[in-house]
């Protein structure tokens, strides 16, 4: 994170890049609101079996299920899911800048100041916010099990 602008170092995730291009290129909300739909549209279908309570994260008003696993090089896997539209956009998100990285990398990473430069922060409601917040929490605990070992 550059400290001075108080953004996140696009250089360092060329997800977040293409996300921050797609949206300054999109322009007004509502065309944003479709793209994060269209985001969770793209999502691969996550199992039944683990739309289950272990899975469940708490304090989001909808329905949201995040499960994953590590694998080599301690890089996490992960899945989600919501009943939600928006909010599985917002899932579709939070994995784009987080699956497949090490759990070091997700640790590293300040999705918050990502959620800041999509402009996100001031575009959701507060439920939706708390949600993502929780979301994020969810997988930065995932994580940190992972390097604690």
């Amino acid at each position: 994170m550059d400290m001075k602008s108080g953004r996140l170092n696009t250089q360092d995730n060329a997800a977040l890049q293409e996300l921050v291009d797609t949206f300054d290129m999109l322009g007004d909300w509502e065309e944003r609101y479709r793209y994060l739909i269209e985001l969770g549209r793209k999502l691969p279908p996550m199992p039944e079996a683990e739309h289950s309570e272990a899975n469940k994260v708490r304090g989001c008003m909808s329905q949201v299920w995040l499960a994953g696993e590590v694998g080599d090089g301690a890089r996490l896997h992960l899945r989600g899911d919501s009943d939600a539209h928006i909010v599985k956009g917002l899932i579709a998100l939070i994995l784009a800048l987080t699956d497949g990285r090490t759990a070091r990398e997700v640790l590293d990473t300040d999705i918050k100041a990502a959620f800041a430069q999509l402009g996100l922060e001031s575009h959701l409601s507060m439920n939706r916010r708390n949600g993502f917040y929780a979301m994020v929490e969810r997988i930065r605990q995932m994580a940190a099990t992972a390097v604690a070992g």
